[in-house]
């Protein structure tokens, strides 16, 4: 199994250590997994929009995992806020493709009274 089971993961935290830069990563991992999963399964046009905004969370959670504080030196001189910035725009990006997506969703099931990706051949010559 390529993911950690729960099992595994609830002793970390019960350790006493506290939530570390590693339990950001792991919960982006699983996100990153599940919206994979998700695309890859799903047949309607809206299970592979969610599977989509699966992805993107899970790489805006290790954004922003990956500008903690823990992971910069002594001297850096930056504010720490690059993941936080890129975070944004991925949210910014989603949104537009969330936008544009559902009104090509519409705009299909308009045409065809259905959202099933299998029948989305009309451009194929």
């Amino acid at each position: 199994m390529i993911l950690p089971s729960l099992a595994t993961l609830v002793p970390l935290v019960a350790a006493g250590d506290g939530v570390s830069v590693t339990h950001y990563l792991v919960v982006g991992a699983i996100l990153f997994t599940a919206g994979i999963v998700c695309m890859a399964v799903k047949r309607n046009a809206l299970g592979v929009l969610m599977g989509i905004e699966l992805v993107l969370n899970g790489a805006n959670v290790n954004f922003v995992a990956f500008s903690s504080p823990y992971l910069r030196g002594e001297g850096a001189t930056s504010l720490g806020i690059d993941g936080q910035v890129i975070a944004l725009f991925v949210i910014l990006l989603a949104a537009a493709e969330a936008a544009v997506a559902l009104a090509i969703t519409l705009a299909f099931y308009n045409n065809h009274s259905t959202v099933d990706v299998d029948r989305a051949d009309d451009l194929k010559g």
